[in-house]
């Protein structure tokens, strides 16, 4: 029995530890670089237990999770290219995440995490963003998700129109109504919608800002986006999907206390929504870029030019 022990039990114990290493070995790993594009979303493959980190080519200015309890962001200033993304939690999940450059850019990541799923998928360790060839020539754009985006911040308040349109089938310039007509949201940044014009499912927008604070702000450039909310068992989750815009305008994106500015954007609106959901216009600060101004944008125009 003793030699049947010392042969046995030593056996059983390497094969039981070659069956735990088996199960622990590291999933594929995943290194990939991504050309920067005009409304491109990169799909980010996460795990449990291991981190990925993003370069851009500038420097990153904040990092926003729209489900910071399934992942987690971290992002230094002495490593100012660099973000880092894991898992917080060991269940599957998924989310979006948006990196904003000091420069004004916007990145979008959808992020996905098998949790601690032992099927062997790959895992992106290192994503690494490039410049496009035309980048350095181009003028600075506001927003990877607006396309031949334009700042007149040097020029004259615009008359908005939409670039590409054939001469003889202008646009009606979009003008501020007066304060009176507005109705404001926010507080230190306010926002007002005005005046709203749709052709062929394609919308301009007018709006207002208005700052409000005793500091001077710079502006990002303005987003539209879908909201709602998603009943689950015990809560109701909210739920956010960005609309690509076209084309934008602003006057200023730089205000002193006091001082106010107008713009334009453009979009084309979704075909059909939720009953809770809205349409709404996302305005924020450079240095407050996780506490947006929200302004509800009726999703049916009422102006002339209206849906055809």
């Amino acid at each position: 029995m003793t030699i049947w022990k010392s042969l046995v039990l030593p056996t059983l114990g390497a094969i039981l530890v070659q069956a735990a290493w088996g199960q622990g070995d590291p999933p594929k790993a995943r290194t990939f670089n991504v050309t920067l594009e005009s409304g491109s979303v990169t799909v980010l493959r996460l795990r449990t237990g291991y981190v990925t980190s993003v370069r851009v080519p500038e420097a990153v200015n904040a990092v926003v999770l729209g489900d910071p309890g399934a992942f987690k962001a971290e992002h230094s200033e002495t490593e100012p290219q660099l973000v880092f993304f894991k898992p917080s939690s060991v269940k599957p999940a998924k989310t979006n995440a948006l990196i904003t450059t000091r420069a004004g850019h916007a990145i979008s990541l959808s992020l996905v995490s098998e949790g601690n799923s032992e099927r062997g998928g790959a895992v992106d360790y290192i994503l690494e963003y490039e410049r496009p060839r035309s980048f350095l020539i181009e003028p600075i754009r506001s927003s990877f998700l607006i396309g031949e985006t334009k700042s007149l911040a040097s020029q004259a308040p615009p008359a908005a129109k939409t670039e590409g349109k054939e001469k003889d089938d202008p646009q009606p310039p979009i003008s501020a109504p007066p304060d009176s007509a507005l109705h404001w949201e926010g507080k230190e940044l306010r926002v007002a919608v005005g005046q709203t014009q749709e052709r062929n499912q394609e919308m301009t927008v007018g709006f207002s800002v208005l700052n409000s604070s005793s500091r001077t702000i710079e502006l990002l450039p303005p987003q539209i986006q879908l909201s709602g909310t998603a009943k689950e068992k015990h809560r109701k989750a909210i739920k956010a999907e960005p609309v690509a815009i076209k084309d934008y305008r602003i006057n200023s994106r730089r205000l002193g206390p006091g001082e106010s500015t107008e713009g334009v954007v453009i979009f084309e609106r979704p075909a059909f929504k939720e009953a809770r959901e809205r349409l709404l216009l996302e305005i924020a600060q450079a240095e407050a870029v996780d506490r947006p101004v929200l302004a509800p944008i009726a999703f049916v125009s009422p102006a002339r030019g209206g849906a055809q």
